[in-house]
């Protein structure tokens, strides 16, 4: 089995990565209890998929030691499994400084749930190449492209609530390279998304990047 996406959203407070280590923890023991009553382990790969995320939760909190060793102690016949220990891994060099590293990680996340795997990866290989955009920036136009074109496919709105965060990061590198109608182009597609597909607070961040970059621009139309 699977975990759905909006379950870890339920888990998830990245505000809060203590917290949510303490969220992600309870719900393994709490599958680990319904396996003790069951002939098969019918949710080993959800607690595989749950300690990826304990390693995500450490990471945040800075400690990159004790997470790496959670992800190697994992299994990864899962192809699900193996996907997330990859972008986890990735996420954990990246935060401690070594986005060479840490590209390379989320290339090989990129390629294990790269069409025609399984739709159930979808999420995940979209969330690989948005994560290959912010430790690569020099490529991110190539993969925020691939990772849209990928999204056009979709009908899932979880899924594609990522052209916000795929937009808003392309909207900065591009601000960054002094390339601000491309930005503003990339800020009122992230835009657009937040509205359809996005949280409240994401409304709020693209509205904000649209106003700083306009502003930036001299442009007094930048929210049209």
């Amino acid at each position: 089995m699977t975990l759905r996406q909006t379950t870890l959203d339920d888990l998830w407070d990245f505000g809060d990565p203590a917290a949510s280590e303490r969220r992600l923890r309870e719900a393994y023991d709490d599958l680990g209890t319904a396996e003790a009553g069951n002939s098969e382990t019918v949710d080993a790969e959800e607690r595989r998929e749950l300690r990826t995320q304990i390693a995500r939760a450490m990471g945040l909190q800075g400690r990159f030691t004790e997470a790496h060793a959670v992800l190697d102690a994992l299994d990864l016949d899962d192809p699900v499994v193996a996907v997330r220990a990859a972008l986890e891994r990735g996420r954990l060099h990246n935060s401690a400084g070594a986005p060479v590293e840490a590209a390379g990680h989320f290339r090989k996340a990129a390629a294990l749930s790269a069409p025609p795997a399984s739709t159930e990866l979808t999420f995940l290989h979209i969330d690989a190449l948005h994560m290959l955009g912010i430790a690569d920036p020099a490529n991110i136009e190539d993969s925020t492209a691939r990772a849209l074109d990928e999204l056009s496919a979709v009908d899932d709105p979880r899924i594609l609530r990522w052209a916000v965060s795929l937009n808003n990061n392309l909207g900065w590198a591009r601000f960054e390279t002094g390339n601000t109608d491309g930005a503003l182009e990339a800020f009122h597609a992230a835009a657009d998304a937040a509205d359809q597909y996005g949280t409240p607070q994401q409304q709020v961040w693209a509205a904000e990047a649209i106003a700083e970059v306009g502003a930036a621009a001299g442009d007094g139309d930048s929210g049209s």
